[in-house]
């Protein structure tokens, strides 16, 4: 779960993370990596927020909308698996 980053030391996720730019768990820095997400061994692309330490993850709920045109969301729980799509340079 933890991965090495340009200096060989590991990188740390949050344990918890939102996209949306509004929360408090948002976090550019590490987002910028391109974050991926395996939710019991699959990996998803539509996860808005997760939360490592209670086990779970918010994904949209197809093309719904609230009143102020976010995404609707639902929370699944299950085992979250946060890593870097990318590679570090060695």
């Amino acid at each position: 779960m933890n991965e090495k980053n340009e200096s060989g030391t590991p990188v740390e996720f949050p344990d918890r993370l939102s996209i949306d730019p509004h929360s408090p768990y948002y976090n550019e820095a590490i987002l910028s990596r391109d974050v991926g997400i395996r939710f019991k061994g699959v990996e998803k692309n539509n996860v808005e927020e997760y939360c490592i330490s209670e086990g779970w993850i918010r994904v949209t709920a197809g093309n719904a909308k609230d009143r102020y045109g976010n995404p609707l969301t639902i929370k699944v729980h299950g085992p979250v698996e946060p890593y870097f799509r990318d590679k570090p340079k060695t």
